[in-house]
C-alpha cells in the first residue's frame, strides 16, 4: 500500500495543531482528514474509513477516550490504528487510553520529523491487512480455514461451533494484538444481541480446551490476544 492510498484522520480542538500536523503528513503523500472534536471524529471515521487516527484526549462535546471507544466499536473498525496525540502524559490517562482501545500514545509537543517517523512506524502495522484478506490463516501448528469453517492443528481437523470459530478468527487475524472485551462482543455477537461478559470467558475456555492453552493469552482487565 502506497502513501497516497493511506487515509489519516487528525482529531484536535486546536486549529494550529491540525494545520501543522496535517501539513507535514500531507508532504509525505498521505490523505489527510480533520476533525475538531470527538463527535466529529466518529462521524468522519464512518465517512472516510481512515487507516490511522491521531486523537487528542481533552476536547469539547466528546473527549478522545469516549470517541476512541465509539470508533473501536464500529463494525469493521476493529483493526484501524488509533494513537492518542495529547499533551497529557500522566499514567492514568495512558491506561484509560489503552483500555478504550488505543494502539499507541504520542505525547505533545513533538518535533515534526519525529511525529512523521512515529506515524510511519504505526503504519507498518498495515502489513497485517494482507492477513485480514486471507481465507486461510497459518499460524504455527494452527491452520484456520474460513471457507470451510474448520481449524486444523498438527494435521488434525477440529470443528468448532460458529461463535467459537468467529472468536478465534478475530483474534488470530492480528496476532499479538490485544482485543478488549467490548470489541470482541460487538464483533462476534453484534451490538443488537445482549450477552454477558461471561459469554466471552466461556468461549475462550472452550477454545483453550480444543486448541491448547498456549495460543490465547488473557490481558487482565482488558481482553485477550492470540499469541503466535
Amino acid at each position: 500500500m502506497t502513501n497516497k492510498n493511506i487515509k489519516i484522520l487528525l482529531v484536535d480542538d486546536e486549529p494550529d495543531i491540525l494545520e501543522i500536523v496535517g501539513f507535514h503528513l500531507q508532504k509525505e503523500g498521505y490523505q489527510i482528514f480533520k476533525a475538531k472534536n470527538g463527535k466529529e471524529a466518529v462521524e468522519k471515521s464512518k465517512a472516510f474509513e481512515p487507516h490511522l487516527i491521531l486523537l487528542d484526549i481533552m476536547m469539547p462535546e466528546m473527549d478522545g477516550i469516549e470517541a476512541c471507544e465509539k470508533i473501536r466499536n464500529l463494525k469493521g473498525f476493529e483493526n484501524v490504528i488509533i494513537a492518542f496525540f495529547t499533551a497529557r502524559g500522566e499514567d492514568y490517562s495512558q491506561v484509560a487510553g489503552f483500555d478504550a482501545g488505543a494502539d499507541d500514545y504520542i505525547t505533545k509537543p513533538v518535533k515534526p520529523k519525529v511525529l512523521v517517523s512515529k506515524v510511519k512506524a504505526l503504519l507498518r502495522r498495515l502489513k497485517n491487512e494482507d492477513k485480514k484478506e486471507k481465507r486461510i490463516l497459518e499460524l504455527g501448528d494452527i491452520i484456520i480455514n474460513k471457507d470451510e469453517y474448520f481449524v486444523e492443528k498438527k494435521g488434525v481437523k477440529i470443528v468448532l461451533p460458529r461463535k467459537e470459530f468467529e472468536l478465534l478468527s478475530l483474534l488470530a487475524n492480528t496476532p499479538n494484538k490485544v482485543f478488549n472485551r467490548d470489541v470482541i462482543l460487538n464483533t462476534v455477537w453484534g451490538r443488537d444481541v445482549i450477552v454477558g461478559g461471561r459469554t466471552i470467558d466461556v468461549h475462550i475456555r472452550k477454545l483453550r480446551e480444543k486448541i491448547g492453552d498456549e495460543y490465547i493469552k488473557t490481558i487482565k482487565g482488558v481482553g485477550y490476544k492470540f499469541v503466535n
